[in-house]
């Protein structure tokens, strides 16, 4: 089996050109349902398209399959998992060292947060895995983490778990020392980085890092 370095997840959220931008020569491409047409039309085919295609017109699924490496699909009723899940436990079967989720936050807020919960797989999985949209790009940490400074202007953070403990910030305007926070807590919200790189220290616990720009 061939190893990736990275695998992208286009899904059929908010996507525009910032998503091309982000692609390498050397990238796994992964085309969930309308995310698939997205890359097509853009004249980047993907190495797999996959989902049950109810989002698309007959016509577009004709361009899909005949512009896509490989095609899976499934019963749009039938099925367990939402499309970009099921893309998602496909990569990371593979386990490539990151994979990069894009067209995942959108209109659909139940989607939205199903899919920031499939960060939890990536870390038992031991694959670094973001979300990225044109304002925010998340991470889900559980040890030490350097963060640098760039284009977002603010780093937000808010337990995944029940409790976070022993978070410990370096680098941040809002400094926090073997600090706890639980579902519910604001306390992390809107924090900036005052040195180019940072450092966030967890001590137990799942914690989202989002980076934001306005």
């Amino acid at each position: 089996m061939t190893t990736w370095k990275r695998m992208l997840l286009f899904a059929g959220g908010n996507l525009g050109e910032w998503a091309i931008d982000h692609i390498r020569e050397d990238d796994f491409l992964i085309g969930v349902d309308r995310g698939a047409l997205f890359l097509v039309r853009h004249k980047r085919n993907p190495h797999l398209a996959i989902g049950d295609f109810d989002s698309v017109t007959p016509e577009e699924l004709v361009e899909i399959t005949e512009q896509s490496a490989q095609f899976l699909t499934c019963d749009p009723v039938m099925k367990d998992f939402t499309d970009t899940e099921m893309a998602f436990n496909w990569a990371l079967e593979r386990q490539p060292e990151e994979i990069v989720l894009l067209g995942v936050l959108g209109t659909r807020f139940d989607h939205t947060l199903a899919n920031v919960h499939l960060l939890v797989k990536g870390l038992r999985a031991g694959v670094d895995c973001r979300i990225l949209d044109e304002k925010n790009e998340v991470i889900l940490i559980d040890r030490e983490t350097s963060v640098s400074r760039g284009r977002f202007t603010h780093i937000s953070l808010l337990p995944l778990s029940e409790k976070v403990t022993g978070i410990t910030l370096e680098g941040f305007q809002y400094p926090l020392h073997n600090a706890a926070l639980r579902i519910g807590d604001s306390l992390g919200i809107s924090n900036v980085l005052q040195d180019v790189q940072g450092t966030i220290r967890v001590a137990a616990g799942k914690l989202l890092v989002i980076k934001s720009m306005d």
